[in-house]
């Protein structure tokens, strides 16, 4: 399978090894900060992608009847060594993505938690045991695994976001198959090299590269029985819709619109420093990112000008940069979208504090760049409010009174993250109950939760019933299976004759 390549070819990782595919074909990789090809990827083709679930399949037998203890020892193993390799992958994942390297590095430091958690996987897979249920029958129930599961990743955390996936899917026994973005899908190699040195037999865990048509033949593959996908809510719905289709388990988490509610007893400087955090860090190419702040009476004036005067300091440059809080965005095309929303916003009347379409960055005058950028008096009616912007736009709203910020919070069609920032502590819970969103931050603007707790949100954000990582993470990579059992001592060996009835515990 291997074949000659350039130094800088990305291509496929099949069974324990790099592999160009059989496509012929290749898509450019550029340097967010300069705008310059850095490389190619290879794209896969259906035979290709063919090729790797044969092979996920075939190891993926042997792995799933590998012991608990065995399959925990790979696990540790790996995360000691994706933990010593934190550097490299970061420098990889800056390189195409763009965003500065003390956030990749923290990225990196997000996936080890679930892979932490995965090494726990003989007492996460404990099944129950009742004893003499009926008349010397006992029953018992146990979860196995699935076989082959894919994953489909966004280019904006190209190791958090498989690492939700992967590490879960191969402790609890699986054979995994990932297809990262195709705009950063380098990092992926590495993490199956890590892979490969941590002692996980071949094939288990396979990448392929490509764009909609490797989706498409991973979806429709008989031989993958479940799936994963985290992106925007267009594809997360589509990606549903096949799945249920060629009768896959499913979870597709979609795009975000998440809302930070600003109540006038708040420390406004620790509010606008989590908005601004939360707002810009990543250039805004997060899907926890704050996007909208709805400022309630009297806070909205102070809490703007506090946001203005903290991204007059930001500095925006390379991501390899010491200097440089916040890089690039992921493309020309992305760039060009949220400059446009933001001028649309304008256009319908918002007020543009900031305005971060014309930054420039010396010597990188063909990086894709735009600035941290504030919007206030922003409307629900606005195409900037209505659009998942994904980018450093911190948009205001303006309302009088909590029960108008809670509204205005729950008829929004995504439900994937909120927060709310407030000294009161009955407004605090009286939010927690009564918000119609998935995950919830109190005085906490990223509020991802930690990997023993599941991430995902509600309407719109979300696609099946399952979340990602944690206890339902172990739930949607096995099946479960209920066993009922009857022993009998050698005297009573004998048949108690034919009963048609339905049986019933006695």
């Amino acid at each position: 399978m291997n074949q000659d390549q350039n130094s800088t070819d990305t291509l496929h990782w099949v069974g324990g090894k790099s592999w160009e595919g059989t496509s012929g074909e290749f898509a450019d990789l550029r340097d967010p900060a300069t705008g310059a090809v850095s490389g190619r990827v290879a794209l896969a083709s259906a035979a290709d992608v063919d090729q790797a679930v044969q092979t996920a399949a075939l190891a993926g037998r042997e792995w799933a009847a590998t012991s608990l203890a065995k399959r925990s020892a790979v696990l540790f193993a790996f995360r000691e060594l994706v933990s010593r390799h934190t550097d490299e992958l970061a420098r990889v994942i800056t390189a195409q993505h763009g965003k500065v390297l003390s956030d990749a590095a923290g990225e990196v430091a997000r996936g080890l938690e679930v892979a932490d958690f995965a090494c726990g996987i003989p007492h996460l897979l404990k099944g129950g045991y009742s004893s003499n249920v009926s008349t010397g029958v006992d029953s018992h129930s146990i979860r196995q695994p699935l076989g082959v599961v894919a994953g489909i990743s966004p280019f904006n955390f190209p190791v958090m976001v498989p690492m939700w996936m992967h590490p879960v899917a191969i402790a609890c026994g699986n054979a995994f198959v990932l297809k990262p973005s195709e705009r950063d899908p380098s990092v992926s190699t590495l993490v199956a090299e890590l892979w490969a040195q941590a002692g996980l037999p071949d094939g288990v865990f396979s990448v392929v590269n490509g764009d909609r048509r490797a989706v498409e033949a991973l979806l429709a593959h008989p031989d993958v029985a479940a799936v994963s996908f985290v992106g925007s809510t267009p594809v997360a719905r589509t990606v549903a819709q096949e799945a249920v289709g060629h009768g896959k388990r499913f979870q597709a988490l979609g795009g975000a619109k998440n809302h930070m509610v600003v109540l006038p007893d708040a420390d406004v400087d620790a509010a606008a420093d989590a908005a601004v955090s939360a707002g810009f860090g990543s250039a805004g190419e997060r899907c926890m990112a704050v996007s909208v702040v709805v400022a309630v009476g009297a806070a909205a004036d102070p809490f703007v000008a506090a946001v203005q005067d903290r991204i007059g300091r930001l500095q925006v440059g390379p991501g390899t940069e010491p200097g440089s809080d916040m890089g690039p965005l992921i493309t020309a095309a992305h760039r060009d979208r949220v400059a446009r929303l933001v001028g649309s916003g304008i256009a319908e009347g918002a007020t543009p504090v900031v305005d971060g379409r014309d930054v420039q960055v010396a010597g990188h005058p063909d990086g894709f760049w735009l600035g941290p950028t504030l919007l206030d008096h922003v409307t629900p009616a606005m195409e900037v409010y209505r659009e998942e912007v994904f980018g450093p736009v911190l948009q205001v709203v303006r309302v009088e009174t909590y029960d108008e910020a809670l509204a205005l919070v729950n008829a929004n069609p995504y439900g994937n993250g909120t927060a709310i920032f407030t000294n009161d502590g009955w407004a605090a819970r009286r939010f927690q109950e009564e918000v119609e969103v998935g995950m919830v931050g109190i005085n906490v603007s990223v509020p991802v939760p930690m990997a023993y707790y599941s991430f995902g949100g509600w309407k719109q954000s979300l696609f099946g019933d399952l979340h990602v990582h944690g206890q339902e993470g172990v739930q949607f990579y096995t099946r479960g299976k209920a066993v009922t059992s009857r022993w009998l001592a050698p005297s009573a060996r004998r048949g108690s004759g034919v009963d048609l009835g339905f049986p019933t515990n006695a």
